[in-house]
């Protein structure tokens, strides 16, 4: 009995010698890793430990690791971050996409895509906020933070009209008590001829220390002049979503008459101002998009505007959308830059977007597949695409929480146990 007790102890340490050897707990080898942050565009292999970045060098000894990533053939990027999402789900009747059915959970069509970080835009106002993070952004894998919609409420449909519910003093306050979730704050859907929306926005953002403000046009006829909202109303560092939108009651950014961007979006963008895609159902058009690219003007940030609209439309999801840019001009450093760093720079968060030693171990792994695939819009233009982004795996604080194929060895990490009992039978 004393033998066979010694044996299970011996066992045991040998195997807690061995785990503690292996330094840590991924080591993904083999992959081009493109970090735009830190200017990496090259082969190499990264090593995480304890939810962080711990390595990146040519070269880890993959006996090092718990589990084994083998990433040859494959682009190893940061987790991508997408800062136009709607994700305040829930099942009150006709309030849209706040606490309603026109939201998502993240966490279903996040990892999937290689993301790690959404920024819910605008679904919760200030008044509804608490209930949002309670509800999804403390239950979820995914890292949620969020801009404050300018009306309390939040994103209702028709109540965002509501110019009695604009209160930029508590709209800074609750996003004072919340800074560690909230971003800035959002303008959605507001149809007026005034810029109530806009400045008690702007507002609020100066009250709660310089938050940038997200603008979404509602649409009005005649539209309101993005000229005037660039020159006069916005701050460098605040952000025009659905860039590439092209609708009757929205001025566009591009002249059709001449195919090149607009001469006053050029000055905005030299004094500042963020484009965003923010693609969304019909927020997005390729007769936008492909003069701009074209013309050297491609957008700071990559986003969705997720919701239950656009998910099954032209949208679909984020490397949809980042494969529409890498086929009409854009390289896939530049697609991954806006897709990373860029839109951490955006929210302030730079310390998201990367794989600098020590950050949060959030990682994507993509392929790029070649074929034959059609990529189309909301007017049914559609182009021909010979490839397309396609995610491998995703980690999110270290943690592997998609993994398509199976490249993780062993594909669940190693447990053990130093519990003994001992029998006297």
């Amino acid at each position: 009995m004393q033998k066979k007790i010694f044996l299970v102890i011996a066992a045991i340490g040998l195997a807690i010698t061995t785990l503690k050897a292996q330094s840590y707990n991924v080591v993904i080898k083999g992959g081009h890793v493109m970090d735009p942050k830190n200017n990496i565009d090259t082969e190499m292999d990264i090593a995480i430990k304890d939810g962080k970045i711990a390595l990146v060098a040519k070269s880890i000894d993959p006996k090092l690791g718990l589990q084994v990533v083998d990433a040859k053939g494959l682009y190893v990027t940061p987790g991508l971050i997408d800062i136009h999402t709607h994700n305040f789900y829930g099942t009150e009747p006709d309030h849209q996409y706040e606490n309603g059915n026109l939201a998502l959970p993240p966490d279903g069509f996040t990892f999937r895509n290689g993301v790690t970080t959404v920024v819910d835009a605008g679904s919760s106002g200030w008044r509804t906020f608490p209930t949002f993070k309670a509800q999804t952004i403390d239950q979820s894998q995914t890292r949620v933070l969020a801009f404050i919609n300018i009306v309390g409420e939040g994103m209702r449909g028709g109540y965002e009209q509501n110019s009695n519910d604009m209160d930029a003093k508590m709209a800074a306050l609750v996003a004072r008590r919340y800074r560690n979730f909230v971003v800035g704050f959002k303008v959605a859907h507001y149809e007026g001829h005034e810029w109530i929306a806009v400045d008690h926005a702007v507002e609020a953002g100066n009250m709660a220390g310089g938050l940038p403000v997200m603008i979404d046009f509602g649409g009005s006829n005649p539209p309101l002049s993005i000229e005037e909202l660039f020159r006069k109303h916005l701050r460098p560092g605040d952000i025009f979503t659905h860039c590439f939108g092209q609708l009757d009651n929205r001025e566009y950014i591009v002249d059709l008459a001449t195919q090149k961007i607009k001469p006053f979006v050029w000055e905005a963008r030299k004094r500042g101002i963020y484009f965003d895609v923010g693609y969304g159902g019909i927020s997005f058009a390729f007769s936008q998009a492909i003069p701009a690219i074209k013309d050297g003007f491609s957008p700071n940030s990559i986003s969705t505007d997720i919701h239950t609209g656009s998910m099954n439309n032209a949208m679909k999801d984020m490397l949809t959308t980042m494969s529409k840019f890498l086929n009409i001009g854009m390289d896939l450093y530049e697609v991954i830059r806006v897709s990373t760093s860029n839109p951490a720079k955006e929210i302030k968060h730079e310390e998201l977007g990367t794989l600098s030693v020590g950050s949060d171990g959030d990682v994507a792994i993509l392929s790029v597949r070649k074929g034959k695939f059609g990529l189309f819009d909301y007017t049914g233009f559609k182009i021909a695409a010979d490839k397309k982004l396609e995610c491998e795996m995703t980690i999110r604080a270290g943690k592997i929480v998609y993994d398509l194929n199976g490249i993780a060895v062993p594909i669940v990490p190693p447990r053990i146990s130093t519990k003994i009992i001992a029998s006297t039978k």
